[in-house]
């Protein structure tokens, strides 16, 4: 059985909706709201586990930091058949009124990552899913949680575009700041926009984890815990949306 190279998973060992982490040690806590869960791999930095949600197949895979190992998973998954995905992960503030813990849900991205350009010049824009984001948006309302929606900024330096980063970094940000940009990652731009090239469906929805302007910062796993519970649980209902409207 051929297994994709980085991934280590062969055709059928995923499910056609994915849930997307950046962080691999968070995908055995997403997996356990599937129905019989099980690991499928653990390659480098990509850790799937694949299970059922309401009677169709779901998967989660770790993509690692940053837009090249983004890429490299997205462009795997979709050669062994997935279709539906949403990144799930951090995000710093980049709104004064975003408060830690609040969710983000990204309808498109500032692109100023190098992966994306290997594929497409920087005038092509870096559009989620329609369909996912607006499946994301009302199963975040049935729940009754206030969410942020709009165009957040993905990058590649994170030490200069954090509260970790020097001290400048604020006035690098002044024209993202200035243009409403809500938030800052790593990994949106280049899944966007390879989706939209390869014909699959991709969205993000995000927690704030440190604010710029206030400099505060939530770096405890375990109060982090709960609020990815919620976005899973978020994902997997947009997911169960999305699944009925392909059944037509």
């Amino acid at each position: 059985m051929k297994k994709a190279h980085h991934l280590q998973v062969a055709c059928g060992e995923v499910g056609e909706f994915v849930i997307l982490p950046g962080d691999p040690g968070r995908c055995e806590h997403i997996a356990r709201h599937f129905e019989e869960p099980r690991l499928v791999a653990s390659s480098r930095e990509f850790v799937t586990y694949t299970g059922k949600h309401k009677g169709f197949s779901v998967s989660v895979v770790s993509t690692g930091m940053g837009c090249p190992s983004a890429a490299i998973a997205l462009e795997e998954l979709i050669t062994l058949g997935a279709k539906h995905f949403v990144r799930l992960g951090t995000t710093g503030a980049l709104k004064k009124d975003l408060k830690i813990g609040e969710i983000v849900i990204a309808n498109s991205a500032v692109r100023t990552d190098g992966t994306s350009l290997e594929y497409i010049p920087m005038e092509f824009p870096a559009i989620a899913d329609i369909d996912v984001t607006n499946a994301l948006c009302e199963a975040s309302r049935k729940k009754g949680i206030r969410t942020h929606i709009g165009t957040i900024w993905s990058h590649d330096a994170f030490y200069k575009g954090s509260v970790f980063a020097d001290p400048d970094f604020l006035e690098r940000e002044r024209w993202l700041i200035d243009a409403g940009i809500l938030s800052v990652e790593n990994e949106s731009s280049a899944l966007f926009v390879i989706s939209y090239l390869r014909k699959v469906k991709t969205g993000t929805i995000l927690t704030v984890v440190a604010n710029h302007h206030t400099r505060e910062v939530l770096v405890d796993e375990e109060r982090l815990l709960p609020i990815f519970d919620l976005m899973t649980e978020i994902c997997l209902e947009a997911f169960e949306k999305l699944n009925t409207a392909k059944r037509g």
